[in-house]
């Protein structure tokens, strides 16, 4: 709301960030680890005077150098810059949060760099203590970056304390600080095993090969049975919702956490294969599969660290759209686009309707949803709501939805949404009218010439037992029911449209369970995944199955249907099943 963000809709800058982000990610852990794995191997070399193995430590620094300092400072850079275009308020508020722990990790970034220029281009010119202490030191540094890093980025799923005290400390140290920390440590180790496959694939030797294959591999086996715990822990510690999250209750978490089961079981099947079983097998085919399945691995659990804070960017701080906690809360019931510092409209009005909720969409919804793209496509789901639908399904979100950030804004910038994704992106019809419904009509002209002498509790005692026609006629001749009110006077559609609010605030609300599944339903779910779910049921267990929603499903928690709504939707279900009939 308060700053610009790069707008492209078909690609998504969640999905930007994500890509770069899991591949510096995946560059950087091995930046950690494979410095302990360069110091260690250089002295396993000089320990059994096997000058191949510190020719191959030699190879490997210069494949380790390139690929970590140079492919990974560019991505590095890419993350900072994806972040600001994309996330500018969150990116500004863990800067001034945290501007000493960063100004720390850059610290020890530049002695990264230094330390690992000197150990390669110094690689048999230096005596081997000193060569060695300076591996040490470019190790030490790197996991320092890595400890400084931990704390900032678990900060933003678990901010624990730092909600009531604002403290630095409180935020650094926060409850997922520790299992994190000792996650991604064990995690780098074990990828340092796992580039070690690689380029020991390109090695003439086949002795070497077959050595340096299994010692690559111990470190690759050790490190993946300590961070199985250590992910047990991190779940562990989850707050709630982001924990139900993790376990299933999200449809994309769940995706997420298949293909991390299926990389996880490749990586382990494979290490122990090159490790214990044939060394000798491994070939260039087998480490780069090796490197795919972690990577799917590691992408897998950071994409679930970013879902488990839906719908925040920062955990109870900042909605995933930029917009704090505390200024959604002063947004309540007020027009969004007049405090958009950066909206091209400033009013939502019936010449300007499209445009305007196409400014909110952007401000509000492309956070997380895409235009025709890969992730969330906004598009298929909102197929199924038309325009006075959508508005409906918009005003109550954060009831429907729990993982979404609510609406913010009036009534009419709601409309101005819905017009724009029913209208533009759907091409369907958008009436403003069909907004007001001829009770609400109704109740207008009640308001305009009734409400100043009748509490409508009187009013409809006099209509509960008359039809509507008796009640037109009670409303052309009122003077005959009290000489002091005058005869109502209208056009025929108004008597028509006052008679009809009487009747139906007088008589119970009939309710139409296909409106019911339209306006709570279909922003999830097609016709058919409700008839599947139904099955057999009797109209009592569909009911009673509407009445715990969250019991079917964590996501589903906010979502509530009073009784006569679950027994509308039963009715309109157990018709459908019949054909309609």
């Amino acid at each position: 709301m308060n700053y610009p963000v790069w707008y492209l809709p078909g690609i998504g800058g969640g999905f930007l960030i994500a890509l770069i982000a899991v591949t510096h990610v995946f560059v950087s852990h091995f930046a950690v680890g494979g410095g302990l794995y360069l110091v260690l191997t250089e002295r396993k070399g000089l320990r059994e005077n096997r000058p191949e193995i510190l020719a191959f430590t030699k190879s490997h620094t210069k494949f380790f150098l390139l690929l970590t300092m140079v492919f990974g400072g560019i991505t590095g850079v890419g993350i900072w810059f994806i972040i600001s275009l994309v996330q500018p308020a969150a990116t500004s508020l863990l800067i001034h949060t945290f501007v000493y722990g960063w100004a720390a990790e850059w610290v020890w970034f530049l002695v990264e760099i230094t330390a690992l220029l000197i150990y390669f281009y110094t690689f048999d010119k230096m005596d081997s203590r000193t060569h060695q202490l300076i591996g040490w030191i470019y190790f030490i540094a790197a996991w320092l970056s890595l400890f400084l890093i931990n704390g900032i980025i678990d900060f933003m799923l678990t901010p624990g304390a730092w909600l009531d005290n604002r403290n630095f400390w409180s935020g650094f140290f926060n409850p997922s600080f520790w299992p994190s920390l000792f996650f991604r440590s064990f995690f780098s180790f074990m990828l340092a095993g796992l580039y070690a496959f690689l380029t020991s694939a390109f090695l003439k030797d086949s002795r070497l090969k077959t050595d340096m294959t299994r010692y690559s591999g111990k470190w690759s086996l050790i490190s993946f049975l300590l961070a199985l715990p250590c992910g047990y822990w991190y779940l562990s510690i989850l707050p709630e919702p982001a924990h139900e999250l993790v376990l299933g209750s999200s449809p994309t978490i769940q995706t997420a956490g298949q293909y991390a089961l299926i990389a996880t079981i490749i990586t382990f099947a494979l290490i122990l294969l090159l490790t214990i079983v044939r060394p000798a097998l491994n070939s260039k085919p087998l480490a780069i599969l090796a490197m795919i399945s972690a990577f799917i691995m590691l992408g897998s659990f950071e994409w679930t660290r970013e879902a488990a804070r839906r719908p925040y960017v920062l955990n109870q701080i900042m909605y995933s759209h930029g917009i704090t906690v505390a200024q959604a809360d002063a947004l309540q019931g007020q027009s969004f686009l007049a405090q958009a510092k950066w909206s091209a409209v400033n009013e939502a009005t019936a010449e300007n309707l499209s445009r305007a909720g196409g400014e909110i969409f952007r401000l509000q919804c492309y956070a997380c949803h895409t235009i025709g793209g890969v992730n969330n496509d906004i598009v298929p789901r909102t197929a199924a709501m038309d325009f006075p639908t959508l508005t409906t399904y918009l005003r109550n979100v954060i009831h429907k939805r729990p993982y979404m950030p609510q609406f913010l804004g009036n009534d009419m910038e709601a409309a101005a949404l819905a017009a724009y994704l029913a209208g533009d992106l759907h091409g369907r019809e958008v009436d403003l009218a069909a907004l007001v419904t001829p009770t609400d009509r109704g109740q207008q002209i009640y308001n305009d010439n009734c409400i100043g002498c009748h509490d409508i509790d009187i009013v409809e005692t006099w209509a509960e037992r008359l039809s509507l026609a008796e009640i037109i006629t009670g409303l052309e001749s009122l003077s005959s029911l009290n000489e002091m009110m005058s005869d109502f006077t209208g056009t025929p559609e108004e008597k028509l449209l006052l008679a009809g609010y009487l009747h139906s605030a007088a008589a119970p609300a009939v309710i139409d369970g296909a409106t019911v599944y339209e306006q709570n339903c279909t922003g999830c779910h097609g016709k058919e995944t409700l008839l599947d779910w139904a099955g057999n049921k009797s109209k009592t267990d569909i009911t009673g199955g509407l009445a715990n929603l969250a019991s079917l499903n964590a996501m589903m928690a906010g979502l509530s249907l009073d009784e006569q709504e679950r027994a509308a939707i039963a009715d309109w279900i157990l018709t459908e099943q019949r054909g309609g009939r």
